[in-house]
């Protein structure tokens, strides 16, 4: 980069000198020094980066083996010495030289032989253009004079000589060109008489007949115009007037002027670069003599040092022994060394001891890790400040995600709840946190010594579900039985008393009716209640087959769909995906789903302008080896406790029994499936069930796997 610098303010300097400016005008000494100075620096640092590689190259042979940081600083130390008072003397020196030959080489002094010769020509130029005007003004006064008399008559001749005289010309002849060629006069003002071939040359004729208006020519004594009297006769009107004999030898005799001055600029200009480059060399040579003399004081310095690195070498490879040897200088290194002797015999002390006690210290520590990393319980380490200190691979999982590193980060990034159980001073208890967007209940105990909390926990939350729903279970069992008994008795002796005695009931005969109505309809209802009941706590094995899912899809989309014309389903997703599945449990859950849905659009007023109350929309898609179905409302939404909707009798409805969505919950398990509860856009909630088809093929086939438990989820989307 440093050579590209320097080749750049190279070439720049050369077009700068060569065909940047004038080449007559002396260069202004401030920019003279600028670049003298910008082409001074990138060679200076050119000379010290040579100097450092070589500084580099000694050290790496010499028994240190450094990088050579001690010659490189002593190179740069040299170098600004020497090269700051030099650069400061080099533009003082160049300023001072340059500003002495600026005195006679000024732009000022050249300006005025350059104005004086300007002049001379611009006066001279004004002579050319004012004879040609007024020969062609005298051109059209003429024809007007022959218009009246003929060109051989007096009065043609007097205004004739008027013309001439008045226009300040010497001399003037009209000139006619014959059929032959021949040029002949019919009128002249010419006491000189000369032919009219000398006045109208050929050259003439050519420019005029090219569409010239006049042609003027120039001599040293005098200034002669031709322009065309009558074009179409070929008859010319010639004029002259005498130039002062000053005039046309001033402009030669400035234009000499210049010449020389130039050639003598040129001379000083040359003078100028001459001195410049000469203090250019010389300040690169001092620089290049500060370097020499840097990196034999660098080799000087460092040949003491010598033998402290080689047994620093050996203590760092593990020889404590190693001592420095030979006569020791009373000076720094002399008293370096023994300062170094001394300290080795302690670090060789030292060091065993050191030994003996790590040794015991990582037997202990790869103890204790190998009893962590083997209990399933997390193991949690905080110190009095919050800061995570260790903790174990059980409590990575449970609180964070794969590949988060918790320690040295403090817990209430992570878990405030356990922060609060923490500040509790209790030793024990049930905690609920939030990880990986979940729930979790964790059964956490708290010890405590000098330094730090230590919490040990365990993840309760499936163990808690399956209590939950097992005891729901027995309960629903319980109730179905008891209740299932007494409800047809019930209903056949409502359904009798209707039959028998709704005739012969004379007196409130509509009561008696709407009485025995409620009780069959109550019935009904209490037997519904009852099978739901029943189906929670007994659902049926599945049964797995390979069936077409977009028809179970569009079965159970159709059901409500003709039971609620108001509402407007839709449909989308291809017809030919097949999935192995049991199909009536499986409509069974679309058709929860799909009912859930309508209760939430329900509540909404209808459209004044006659539309649709809402929208049902259900998709069916392959991502990849998994089958998604997404159900899609534009109803009420999901209610803030989102987290329970799956737990059995959880529901926010006056009609509801809570157990459609445990269900599905249990139907998506046994179908190795996951169940997502999301807002919907613009309004409505969003169901997403996602079927790991691969795995159902093995069901199909008759192979016995693990069935894993449904993973369940409700968040905005």
């Amino acid at each position: 980069m440093t050579l590209a610098l320097f080749l750049g303010m190279a070439g720049l300097t050369y077009y700068l000198l060569s065909g940047g400016g004038q080449s007559y005008a002396l260069l202004t000494p401030p920019i003279v020094a600028l670049l003298l100075v910008a082409n001074l620096v990138p060679a200076i640092a050119l000379l010290v980066l040579l100097g450092r590689r070589v500084a580099k190259r000694r050290a790496a042979q010499s028994a240190i083996g450094s990088d050579g940081q001690l010659h490189v600083r002593l190179v740069a130390i040299f170098s600004i010495v020497a090269s700051v008072p030099m650069l400061l003397v080099v533009i003082f020196a160049s300023l001072l030289f340059q500003y002495g030959v600026q005195f006679w080489f000024s732009d000022s002094a050249r300006g005025m032989l350059q104005n004086a010769g300007d002049l001379a020509r611009g006066y001279y130029q004004a002579n050319l253009r004012e004879v040609g005007d007024e020969t062609v003004t005298m051109a059209g006064d003429l024809r007007d004079y022959l218009n009246q008399s003929k060109v051989n008559s007096p009065r043609f001749a007097e205004g004739f000589i008027y013309q001439v005289v008045t226009r300040k010309l010497n001399r003037s002849a009209i000139i006619e060109v014959g059929k032959d060629g021949i040029a002949r006069t019919a009128a002249t003002v010419d006491p000189e008489n000369r032919p009219a071939g000398a006045m109208l040359t050929p050259e003439v004729i050519r420019r005029l007949a090219s569409g010239e208006n006049v042609v003027v020519q120039a001599s040293p004594n005098q200034i002669e115009a031709v322009t065309l009297l009558y074009p179409e006769s070929k008859i010319y009107l010639f004029a002259t007037r005498n130039a002062e004999s000053w005039s046309f030898s001033n402009v030669a005799r400035a234009q000499k002027v210049i010449a020389d001055y130039d050639q003598f600029a040129t001379q000083s200009r040359a003078l100028q670069l001459r001195f410049n480059i000469a203090l250019f060399v010389g300040s690169l040579l001092l620089v290049g003599i500060a370097v020499y003399i840097a990196l034999a004081v660098a080799d000087w310095m460092v040949r003491p040092v010598n033998q402290l690195v080689t047994a620093a070498r050996r203590i760092t490879a593990g020889d404590l022994s190693a001592r420095v040897t030979g006569p020791m200088a009373r000076d720094e290194i002399g008293t370096l060394a023994a300062a170094f002797n001394r300290m080795t015999q302690r670090l060789e002390a030292q060091t065993g001891a050191l030994v003996a006690a790590n040794s015991q210290l990582d037997e202990r520590r790869a103890f204790i890790e190998a009893i962590l990393s083997g209990v399933s319980a997390g193991v949690l380490s905080v110190d009095f400040h919050g800061v995570v200190q260790l903790l174990n691979s059980s409590a990575a999982a449970i609180l964070v995600d794969e590949g988060d590193d918790l320690v040295g980060r403090t817990l209430a990034e992570v878990s405030p709840e356990l922060v609060e159980f923490i500040a509790s001073d209790e030793s024990a208890g049930i905690v609920q946190v939030r990880a990986h967007g979940d729930l979790r209940t964790l059964a956490v105990k708290r010890s405590q010594d000098a330094s730090r909390h230590i919490l040990t926990f365990d993840d309760i939350t499936q163990q808690l579900s399956d209590q939950r729903r097992a005891a729901w279970s027995d309960v629903a069992r319980r109730i179905a039985h008891e209740i299932k008994n007494p409800l047809t008795p019930i209903q056949l002796a409502a359904e009798r008393l209707q039959r028998r005695y709704a005739d012969e009931i004379t007196s409130d005969k509509p009561t008696f009716t709407r009485l025995t109505g409620t009780i069959v309809r109550q019935v009904g209802d209490l037997r519904r209640i009852v099978d739901e009941f029943s189906s929670f706590a007994r659902m049926p094995k599945p049964v797995f087959r390979r069936e077409a899912v977009g028809d179970i899809a569009r079965h159970a989309l159709f059901l409500h769909e003709v039971a609620h014309p108001d509402i407007r389903f839709e449909y989308a997703g291809a017809d030919d995906l097949e999935m192995v599945c049991d199909r009536r449990q499986l409509g069974q859950a679309l058709t929860n789903i799909v009912k859930n849905a309508v209760e939430a659009i329900e509540p909404k007023a209808v459209s004044d302008e006659g539309g649709p109350r809402g929208h049902v929309r259900m998709t069916l898609v392959r991502e990849g080896d998994d089958i998604l179905i997404t159900v899609r409302d534009d109803g009420i939404g999901l209610p803030p406790e989102r987290e329970r909707i799956l737990e059995p009798y959880m529901t926010t409805r006056t009609k509801g029994t809570g157990l459609g969505l445990a269900i599905v919950k249990k139907i998506v398990e046994e179908h190795l499936g996951e169940i997502r509860f999301d807002d919907a856009q613009g309004g409505g909630a969003c169901v997403t069930l996602r079927f790991a088809a691969g795995a159902l093929e093995k069901l199909e086939e008759g192979q016995v796997i693990a069935l894993p438990k449904g993973k369940v989820t409700a968040n905005g989307a």
